[in-house]
């Protein structure tokens, strides 16, 4: 029998290697942002992109595999092809064109060298409202619901993954350290409206178990959901319980989505679930409108605008939440519509770069660390 006072000993002991434990296994969040045309920079904007970010100690660059034909937000780039130009190409090599997969076997390349991967959004749902080849086989709802589009979409996600990267000489599910994760699609069935996606949610875990299928389980590279328009929406149940995705990802822009106290809950369900969450998209509208509708109007004073950038990644930080920001840009912003981006020589700059330097020393809910560099 052990006297009381050993057991108050031993009960602090106890105490105490819990708490230890804790704090071993805490880790630090991180930041980083979205450049959806990255495969189309000129070299020296890439190489201005890549030192703005590691300035800000930014550690993920989120990349869309869509085609581009002009300038995008005031920046110069090289157009390309999306990968399947005119057709679902069902597999068939030779009708796939690989010039945006190659661009960014260079790009991961460099990125790797600043202390950057990728995360790779293999479509978008804009692309498919904008009758990319899918919109014009599909449409925006049998797309989703179709057997055969499911069936085409998958094997253009199998062909992004053995994608032999041309200069490593490996496939692109062997490249965990140049990428981050893989993600079916961007803003899934977001046209369609809620109650589409929550009756739909299957489609994105199957997408999912086709991305896992081809990575396995052991690769060091996430699979993620792309996002919805908002945080409830980017949230499903049926995505928590999903073997196949290991992280969801929140779209999120307005500001009482940013609060911690509305992240939180979130949080605790992701932890409850075993899953990660990470805010893939938020931003700080230039203009004065609300933070969540901002296609015009007047320009916010500057110390408004960094104040209010400085104050929600804080907020999302608190809630123990990664962030990646839309967007940096290798250019000065032009403040066309729906103008969330930030050039790396604009005023807010600078906000921005503190913000990404004080969530690499948050404490995380969740640890990211074994998948950045």
């Amino acid at each position: 029998m052990v006297p009381s006072m050993s057991k108050s000993i031993l009960s602090l002991c106890a105490v105490f290697l819990l708490f230890s434990l804790q704090a071993v296994q805490a880790a630090n969040s991180f930041a980083g942002s979205n450049l959806y045309y990255a495969a189309g920079l000129q070299d020296d904007d890439r190489t201005a992109l890549l030192k703005g970010l590691q300035s800000a100690g930014m550690k993920v660059l989120r990349v869309w595999i869509n085609g581009q034909s002009n300038d995008q937000k005031g920046t110069h780039i090289n157009p390309f092809n999306d990968l399947e130009p005119n057709t679902p190409c069902n597999g068939d090599t030779s009708c796939y064109d690989d010039t945006i997969l190659e661009r960014l076997d260079d790009f991961m390349v460099a990125a790797n060298s600043y202390g950057i991967k990728l995360l790779l959004t293999m479509h978008s749902y804009n692309a498919l409202a904008s009758n990319d080849a899918y919109g014009k086989w599909y449409g925006i709802g049998d797309f989703y619901t179709d057997s055969d589009a499911q069936t085409s979409f998958d094997a253009r996600l199998v062909h992004i993954l053995n994608h032999v990267h041309k200069s490593l000489g490996k496939p692109w599910k062997e490249l965990s350290d140049y990428i981050f994760a893989f993600e079916a699609e961007n803003e899934a069935m977001i046209g369609d409206g809620e109650s589409f996606v929550k009756a739909n949610t299957a489609w994105q875990c199957d997408r999912a178990g086709t991305i896992k299928g081809q990575l396995g389980n052991s690769s060091g590279i996430l699979v993620t959901t792309g996002g919805e328009s908002w945080l409830s929406e980017s949230v499903q149940s049926a995505w928590l319980s999903c073997d196949a995705l290991d992280v969801i990802s929140i779209h999120a822009y307005g500001t009482g989505d940013l609060a911690t106290s509305a992240l939180k809950p979130y949080v605790q369900q992701a932890q409850s679930a075993g899953k990660m969450l990470m805010l893939e998209e938020w931003g700080a509208c230039y203009f004065d409108t609300s933070n969540n509708d901002c296609p015009t109007g007047d320009a916010l004073s500057t110390d408004t605008r960094n104040g209010n950038i400085v104050n929600w990644a804080e907020q999302i930080d608190n809630a123990g939440l990664p962030w990646l920001y839309w967007q940096v840009l290798p250019n000065a912003d032009p403040h066309a519509g729906f103008d969330y981006e930030i050039g790396l020589n604009d005023p807010s700059w600078s906000a921005l770069q503190q913000a990404a330097q004080a969530a690499a020393q948050a404490t995380a809910a969740f640890d990211f660390s074994a998948y950045l560099l």
